[in-house]
């Protein structure tokens, strides 16, 4: 079975690489802006950029199925209708959406790519997870300032039910060699809403160090960010407040046949592989 990883290098799709890089019975693909940079055993790299569309035929050649991560810009909506027209008719789309799409974005902009997937005349599943832990070991989000003691994030009120992209990757990993997925759609989360204050008490306790939780309000946290993705970024923060990234659901323990991974197992995890490091 040939499978192609729209982003093989992003958080979930390199978890899914890892899960299906050496299966006997799936050959990779794995899509990048840089194919260079693509040097994982047992994956083939090939160009697949969202500008210049005139590659996406020679990427998508012989498909079988597709993990597609969104683009995050205001386009993406037209734009991954525009790639799964150049797929194979038989092909099977498995979508990273995100939790509560018509929530999101600037005019129901994850709702929309949602639709041009079930528009596609392609079989489909929708992945809706809840917000990813790994934000807290990527140096473009949380990484650097909890190395320096710090968890710095809006709406202390609020809880997230973190959700580890392992178990994105699972799910998605399932959903693409059996088509008794299809037409589904699966809201993924963590085992449990946990307030900031708590998730820096934990922190303290995989790091060995403390971890103080310091509530940012939403313009500050979005200094630096501009047009489409300061606006993305500012209606995520209200979702967080108004709860959509607190609800606990129960597909990943019921898909893979095991818990959803907890918040403590993933920070032990990533502070034994120094995640964290003093830099």
């Amino acid at each position: 079975m040939r499978i192609l990883i729209t982003s093989v290098r992003g958080k979930t799709g390199s978890a899914l690489a890892d899960r299906l890089a050496p299966r006997d019975d799936v050959e990779l693909l794995g899509g990048s802006t840089d194919p260079a940079r693509v040097t994982r055993d047992g994956v083939v790299p090939v160009e697949l950029s969202w500008d210049r569309p005139d590659g996406w035929a020679r990427a998508n050649a012989g498909v079988d199925a597709v993990f597609v991560v969104v683009p995050l810009r205001a386009d993406a909506p037209e734009l991954v209708a525009a790639y799964l027209a150049t797929t194979s008719a038989s092909t099977h789309v498995v979508l990273l959406s995100e939790r509560d799409p018509e929530q999101s974005g600037p005019q129901g902009w994850s709702a929309r790519v949602e639709q041009a997937v079930r528009s596609s005349g392609r079989s489909w599943t929708l992945l809706r997870p809840g917000w990813f832990m790994q934000v807290m070991t990527d140096p473009r989000f949380l990484r650097d300032q909890i190395a320096g003691g710090e968890l710095a994030f809006p709406h202390a009120e609020a809880p997230v039910a973190w959700t580890d992209v392992r178990d994105i990757a699972e799910v998605a990993e399932l959903a693409l060699l059996d088509r008794e997925h299809a037409e589904k759609t699966y809201e993924l989360s963590g085992p449990q809403a946990v307030l900031h204050t708590r998730t820096a008490e934990l922190l303290s306790a995989a790091l060995g160090r403390p971890v103080t939780y310091t509530e940012l309000g939403t313009q500050e946290a979005l200094d630096g960010l501009t047009g489409f993705e300061r606006e993305l970024t500012a209606l995520t923060y209200e979702r967080v407040r108004a709860g959509h990234f607190a609800v606990v659901t129960d597909d990943v323990p019921r898909l893979t046949g095991r818990p959803a991974r907890p918040l403590e197992a993933f920070l032990a995890d990533a502070a034994a592989a120094g995640a964290w490091s003093v830099l």
